[in-house]
């Protein structure tokens, strides 16, 4: 899989849209690594640290998760990050829920984690199919508690916060 996210927070497929980010039309740029054809390093050169390939600035931390207790993928987790998650199956959904054709393939629904107020939402999509929160049919956005089920599709959830009056990430620091 090849996603990246922009400087706006979107996730995407750089193999599908290459290095522009097909929401907000931002160029992202490639690694600055580039890989060179040099022979296997010396026994001297073994102990050298590499450098990370990937985002220099800084982790985007998780901020809750979502398990997987009924459906195709049982026990798998997803990680919740802050502000909007969109659920679907296509790759460049934040939450990418596989194995399961009655998920709607781009925005079954959104976890949304608003970081001033320290809480969670579920919001209805705009596809066609519907999301469930604790049997009950989402219309408009659902405040989450700690263990709420959430059903997509024919796969069932359990909500797990990280993020909220207890803990928060110092943004500073990450």
């Amino acid at each position: 899989m090849s996603l990246t996210r922009c400087h706006n927070g979107h996730m995407f497929s750089t193999r599908k849209h290459g290095n522009v980010c097909p929401y907000c039309n931002v160029s992202v740029e490639p690694p600055a690594v580039k890989l060179d054809k040099r022979p296997a390093a010396s026994p001297q050169e073994e102990d050298k640290t590499m450098p990370y390939i990937g985002e220099t600035r800084g982790v985007d931390p998780v901020t809750g998760w979502l398990v997987c207790i009924e459906g195709p993928q049982l026990g798998q987790d997803y990680r919740i990050m802050s502000e909007k998650n969109f659920i679907g199956r296509a790759e460049e959904m934040h939450v990418r829920i596989i194995g399961d054709n009655s998920v709607s393939r781009r925005n079954h629904a959104v976890i949304v984690y608003d970081p001033k107020k320290r809480n969670f939402y579920l919001l209805p999509g705009d596809a066609s199919g519907l999301a469930y929160h604790n049997n009950e049919a989402v219309y408009s956005p659902v405040e989450l508690a700690a263990y709420d089920v959430l059903q997509l599709g024919r796969s069932k959830f359990l909500f797990i916060p990280l993020c909220g009056v207890h803990f928060e990430w110092d943004h500073n620091a990450v």
